[in-house]
């Protein structure tokens, strides 16, 4: 971890803020099995409606299922719509 990362840490840290948004952390949200929602991410490596691949600062998230879709996106957030199946890093 390099100094500048953990000065990062110490502020968001003594400032009670979210790491999300001092460190650039992905946040990651379902909404029962037919939705997940991926703030601060930083770009789609894969999409078909069964697998869905994200880069985000800490690896590769991946989102299995069916009928997927990407129901909305901003240049900070991905909501991903279908039958979900799993959510994980890595892949």
């Amino acid at each position: 971890m390099s100094k500048k990362e953990s000065l990062k840490e110490k502020v968001a840290s003594a400032l009670s803020l979210p790491g999300e948004v001092i460190l650039d952390l992905p946040f990651v949200s379902m909404m029962g099995k037919n939705e997940v929602s991926v703030e601060n991410y930083r770009n789609i490596v894969e999409f078909t409606d069964e697998r869905i691949r994200i880069n985000t600062s800490s690896g590769v998230l991946v989102i299995n299922g069916r009928k997927l879709y990407i129901k909305r996106i901003t240049s900070e957030n991905i909501l991903i719509s279908g039958a979900i199946g799993n959510v994980g890093l890595g892949g």
